[in-house]
């Protein structure tokens, strides 16, 4: 059977926090925010190895200790100026075999749990494309015009809103990504082959800390689930 591996790109540096310290690397809950997830990842029994992209600059990763994590992760120095160049790059320097399973974790999802990651397994690892976690729309969404006046509402049936993991084989991931760079997940890529990535339903709680206040929240579920 195909192994199962976690990819964390962790290169960037996420200005809209508006904080000097690069995102992933913000204090949440008493440990720094990309710590969450990674340690919710080599919690995961059916992942052999996570391997966390950082950008080759890096300065931040080993001020901390992460030997309570053991050699299940490996961190990669060799992150990009984009996404999908980080993404791209962790999987060349991996070397995983084509049909080996790639979890693309955001690492300012702190709020990812055993159950996400089982559920997500459990209904791609036969599916011939694979897929992602995401949620179902339930806001009524606006198009603004130039002025930021509402020019029409949206129907919102059919739409959902994309999170992470997004769980692909290897080498499908690294073609897609090959030929479509200017993406900002992995499914994106994906679609541009011409395939069509499964839809997990996932929950509210994976969310995405974007903006100084999504800390408070996150700290507050994550404290909650202690």
């Amino acid at each position: 059977m195909p192994e199962f591996h976690a990819l964390v790109p962790a290169a960037g540096f996420g200005a809209r926090m508006g904080n000097q310290l690069p995102k992933q690397y913000l204090p949440l809950a008493g440990k720094p925010m990309i710590a969450h997830a990674l340690e919710t990842l080599c919690a995961c029994a059916d992942l052999a190895t996570v391997f966390v992209v950082l950008s080759p600059d890096d300065t931040q990763f080993h001020c901390h200790d992460w030997s309570h994590l053991g050699d299940k992760l490996q961190p990669l120095f060799c992150g990009g100026a984009t996404r999908a160049e980080s993404v791209s790059n962790g999987l060349a320097a991996s070397e995983l075999e084509p049909d080996e399973w790639v979890l693309v974790h955001d690492a300012a999802r702190p709020c990812l749990t055993q159950a996400h990651l089982a559920k997500l397994i459990a209904e791609l690892s036969g599916d011939a494309v694979g897929g992602i976690l995401a949620v179902p729309v339930a806001d009524t969404l606006k198009r603004a015009d130039s002025r930021q006046r509402i020019e029409c509402t949206e129907p919102r049936e059919g739409l959902w809103q994309a999170q992470t993991p997004q769980m692909f084989r290897a080498g499908l991931l690294t073609q897609a990504l090959r030929q479509c760079r200017s993406v900002t997940d992995e499914a994106s890529a994906v679609e541009a082959l011409g395939l069509q990535p499964r839809l997990v339903e996932g929950d509210s709680s994976n969310f995405k800390v974007t903006y100084p206040q999504d800390l408070l929240l996150a700290e507050l579920l994550l404290n909650k689930n202690r």
